[in-house]
């Protein structure tokens, strides 16, 4: 088999578990700031309270077959459902598209999935909840330590922890220097961002720290441009930090090396 036709499959694989993980998402989103199991009770209707069946709870199909309404009553289904979905599967998609190994799917994939869930939380409640960003700790470290023995890499861990207590320092350093400007959901996020940003190296790490605060930047101005926000308006950072450090896994080698191919060279 041609390393084409294997990254094509793995394209392939990628895009469709992330539809998959998306249609959970979409209940992780719903229901974790309601501090609510996102086990049970299974998905229903929060109008007539009708269980989602199985043919109506396929990623993204079921919604536009569906018009975008509960079978039974009728209600309107948002849809962000179906973007969750969608926006799922490109990530692991284009995750899958630039692995290096398939060692090291599993723990981007985690990163991608609660980055995911915890940047549509924020954005709904100005919240990152300590239930989805302090497992992601030992999650993400059980999951390079995987990739790190699978490749036979065994140092990278050490650029994880590097990368990890560095951008937990920096998000620190910035709460403590500025209060209520950033806030300790920010920081926590920013520790596990940090190990796995680490791990792929330096230039991802430094792309994934500053790419944040650019499109932080970019996205606040842009706010106030539009009048949804004022200079002293409280915008969630969560999402932009998220953003950042999936553009750095999945493109954060080739940026690094055409900054330093343009201005240090």
């Amino acid at each position: 088999m041609s390393i084409v036709a294997h990254s094509a499959e793995l394209v392939v694989v990628g895009t469709l578990l992330g539809a998959i993980v998306g249609s959970f998402l979409n209940v992780v989103i719903w229901r974790v700031p309601r501090g609510e199991s996102v086990v049970r009770p299974p998905s229903h209707c929060p109008r007539c309270g009708s269980k989602v069946g199985a043919r109506d709870n396929i990623p993204i199909l079921s919604w536009m077959i569906l018009g975008g309404r509960c079978r039974g009553c009728r209600e309107r289904i948002s849809a962000r459902y179906p973007a969750v979905e969608a926006l799922t599967a490109a990530v692991f998609g284009l995750i899958a598209w630039r692995a290096h190994s398939v060692w090291e799917l599993p723990a981007f994939y985690y990163l991608a999935a609660v980055g995911i869930a915890l940047a549509f939380i924020d954005f709904d409640t100005h919240r990152l909840p300590d239930a989805l960003t302090l497992p992601a700790y030992p999650l993400s470290a059980a999951l390079l330590v995987l990739a790190a023995l699978g490749e036979g890499e065994p140092v990278r861990l050490l650029h994880a922890a590097i990368g990890l207590c560095a951008l937990y320092a920096l998000y620190y350093a910035l709460a403590l220097v500025k209060p209520g400007g950033m806030g300790f959901g920010d920081v926590k996020l920013a520790g596990v961002i940090g190990m796995q940003l680490g791990f792929l190296g330096w230039g991802p790490l430094l792309v994934g720290a500053f790419l944040a605060f650019f499109l932080g930047g970019v996205g606040g101005v842009a706010l106030m441009v539009a009048g949804r926000a004022g200079r002293k308006s409280k915008v969630p950072f969560g999402p932009y930090m998220v953003a950042a450090s999936l553009i750095a896994i999945v493109a954060g080698v080739s940026l690094a090396h055409a900054y330093s191919h343009a201005f240090l060279s």
